[in-house]
């Protein structure tokens, strides 16, 4: 339908799918007036800026940042909090962000913004506080990377009878049904799952529900997802904060790759594997890998997960000698080691000493 169409569309079943657009600071003191970029516009530079503003500090800003600084432009990025990539366990966060300042990107955290305004040569001038000194710094470009809100405004979803809000969305139960239970929602607009891959599986969810009398559910999807950095950092399922918040007790199991022969060779030492299964258990919960092909590795995990394999039985598997994968394996090498109890490993001396006589 054309945007032109003013009849009336009669449905049996409909679908939102309006994704999300740009989160912009309403906060942040001539922000609204400036020329800046969103993740929406930003491809549409024909020019590498020589020196890049990025405000935000999340997976967008990183990728952006080590892009343009790879490109030749002096990056600096910008944020209020203390860290990057908030969500992330704290050491991987701050490897990524280490290597990213070892190639040039400036990191301004913590910072109060006074003004944000374009002089008259069309450069845009950020005026801040950090550190309880004032500063201003002077940029060809802004790119504003602070997060993304659903499009749900002016769409007309009072009178369909479809609670929203405007910062978390389309509001749906599990089967992924609006309050209108002729009406489903997918996607950005409707789910903190902002990523093409969820999207794609909530769309199958909905495909299956509206059409074919399915009662799959949204909470049975196991999604992981990567931050594009060098190394990547990709996660599935509960981090460690989500399991103390939970009262569930867990393990974990961590393999650095600058023990792994593979990533040796090829000098990328830079990582880990880590896994975090239910305590006294091999049942998989969770895990992080950082590492150059982070989003390739952590598949293997999240179909673990899916399919309830233990750690156990995911270190039977053999890996190809010299891959990255070997660290995979690794864990599960750790995890079987510490079933080995002292009362078990007493018993594997009696029975190692009988079989010398």
């Amino acid at each position: 339908i054309n945007a032109e169409y003013m009849g009336v569309l009669n449905f049996k079943r409909a679908v939102i799918a309006t994704g999300a657009e740009a989160s912009v600071p309403a906060d942040i003191k001539g922000l609204a007036s400036v020329r800046y970029l969103t993740n929406a516009s930003l491809f549409n530079l024909t020019i590498l800026p020589k020196r890049f503003a990025i405000v935000g500090t999340g997976v967008i800003s990183c990728e952006m940042a080590q892009a343009f600084a790879r490109f030749g432009s002096e990056v600096h990025v910008f944020g209020r909090s203390s860290c990057i990539l908030d969500k992330e366990d704290d050491d991987a966060a701050d490897l990524i962000r280490n290597l990213l300042m070892n190639e040039g990107i400036c990191f301004h955290l913590q910072v109060s913004y006074s003004l944000i305004e374009e002089q008259s040569d069309g450069r845009i001038a950020i005026e801040f506080t950090e550190d309880e000194r004032p500063n201003v710094l002077v940029f060809d470009e802004l790119l504003v990377a602070t997060g993304r809100i659903p499009n749900v405004s002016n769409l007309g979803l009072e009178a369909a009878g479809v609670a929203f809000d405007p910062v978390m969305g389309v509001q749906v139960d599990d089967q992924l049904l609006t309050t209108n239970k002729n009406i489903f929602a997918v996607g950005d607009c409707c789910s903190h799952f902002k990523f093409t891959h969820a999207a794609d599986f909530m769309a199958r969810i909905v495909i299956r529900n509206a059409l074919f009398f399915g009662r799959e559910k949204f909470s049975s999807l196991v999604i992981p997802y990567t931050t594009f950095t060098e190394p990547e950092l990709a996660h599935v399922g509960l981090y460690p904060r989500d399991m103390e918040k939970k009262g569930l007790a867990y393990d974990t199991y961590t393999q650095p790759l600058r023990e792994v022969d593979r990533a040796i060779l090829d000098d990328e030492i830079e990582g880990w594997v880590r896994i975090h299964c239910r305590k006294g258990t091999d049942q998989i919960v969770g895990a992080t890998i950082v590492s150059h092909n982070a989003g390739d590795q952590i598949s293997e995990i999240t179909m673990a997960i899916v399919s309830g394999i233990g750690l156990r039985q995911l270190g039977s598997v053999i890996h190809p000698y010299p891959t990255q994968s070997e660290a995979i394996r690794r864990c599960a090498d750790m995890h079987n080691r510490s079933r080995l109890t002292p009362t078990v490993k007493a018993l594997f001396r009696n029975l190692m000493a009988l079989r010398r006589r």
